[in-house]
């Protein structure tokens, strides 16, 4: 009797620990399967973290190339701007010269004349004075 009685308590400590490893086992797969679910959606979150920079990036670059475009465009125009400035500031120079080449000539013009009626009243004078001497 006594061996029945030690070896029912040993079956039953046996079954006490076999249904606490059974429930450790269950509870160990849990938490398995919950790290692996955690880690699928980290993956998950990270493959559409990933995702929105790229798009982000995209359109940031696009942005810029947008902006150089303009940058080269508003370039070009000042530079249209400034040869059609430089065109007119030569035509306004090519104009000033001619007046003043016009005005110069004018002038020496007058003078010419002026000089050549002195010229011609001196010898009319002094052909006065040869007539009156004879």
């Amino acid at each position: 009797m006594k061996k029945v009685l030690l070896s029912s308590i040993l079956l039953l400590a046996l079954s006490f620990t076999s249904c606490r490893d059974t429930k450790k086992g269950e509870s160990i797969g849990d938490a398995i399967e919950n790290a692996a679910d955690a880690a699928g959606n980290a993956v998950e979150d990270a493959a559409d973290a990933t995702g929105n920079a790229v798009d982000s990036a995209v359109d940031a670059a696009g942005d810029a190339a947008n902006k150089a475009g303009e940058a080269v465009e508003n370039a070009a125009n000042a530079t249209g701007e400034a040869v059609n400035s430089a065109v007119d500031a030569a035509g306004n120079a090519i104009d000033n010269a001619g007046e003043k080449a016009g005005e110069v000539v004018n002038d020496a013009k007058a003078k010419t004349s002026d000089a050549a009626n002195k010229a011609a009243d001196a010898v009319k004078k002094e052909a006065d004075k040869l007539k009156a001497a004879h």
